[in-house]
């Protein structure tokens, strides 16, 4: 039987640094809706990490769906993967008590991130948080190297990727309130939107 679990390296070195904002962001009881959920890797670390919690987490692709699952297995806490398209407006969770997205506004075009707050705003109760993870191009905060560089390599890619401005998602947040903003490492950061 082969294994079906991927790896991502950069799991092993932000994961915890999520896991601490998670833990003093996310309510103690209820489901978190992780989006694009990538190998699993994450949601296997948050779920054994935050036991008080359900996690569903969702995945695009029928092979990350089963990276996901096979990362999360024998953890009671966290729900089969399920299809997810974040710029989809059909999605299958109603409601949620956190909305968790690591690391997918820069990988995938625009309007996915757009969806993303359509989406969570239609799954998440007043004061519920979206939480999201990554690079992002602030106002006043001069851009690391490092990041224009990745940015430049993401658009070499795929034109439609690259690092976004925290104003655009701002602009586009009509649904939350003004995001904190939590410095991590290797010049990223965690965003907590709280619904309206």
């Amino acid at each position: 039987m082969t294994d079906a679990r991927r790896e991502a390296p950069a799991v092993a070195r932000n994961r915890d640094a999520i896991l601490a904002v998670l833990r003093a962001v996310l309510p103690a009881r209820g489901l978190v809706l992780e989006v694009a959920s990538g190998t699993g890797e994450h949601c296997a670390h948050f779920a054994a990490g935050l036991p008080g919690l359900d996690f569903q987490p969702t995945e695009p692709e029928t092979e990350g769906r089963a990276s996901c699952d096979a990362w999360c297995a024998g953890l009671a806490n966290v729900r089969p993967a399920l299809a997810l398209d974040a710029a989809g407006d059909a999605w299958p969770v109603a409601r949620a008590d956190a909305v968790l997205c690591i690391n997918m506004a820069h990988i995938a075009p625009w309007p996915a991130t757009l969806g993303l707050l359509r989406g969570a705003a239609r799954v998440l109760g007043a004061g519920a948080p979206l939480v999201l993870y990554g690079p992002w191009i602030r106002p006043g905060v001069a851009t690391a190297p490092s990041n224009l560089d990745f940015d430049a390599s993401l658009r070499e890619r795929n034109p439609a990727w690259g690092l976004r401005r925290l104003d655009d998602l701002v602009a586009a947040a009509a649904d939350f309130a003004a995001p904190e903003v939590v410095e991590m490492p290797a010049n990223n950061v965690t965003l907590v939107l709280r619904r309206a």
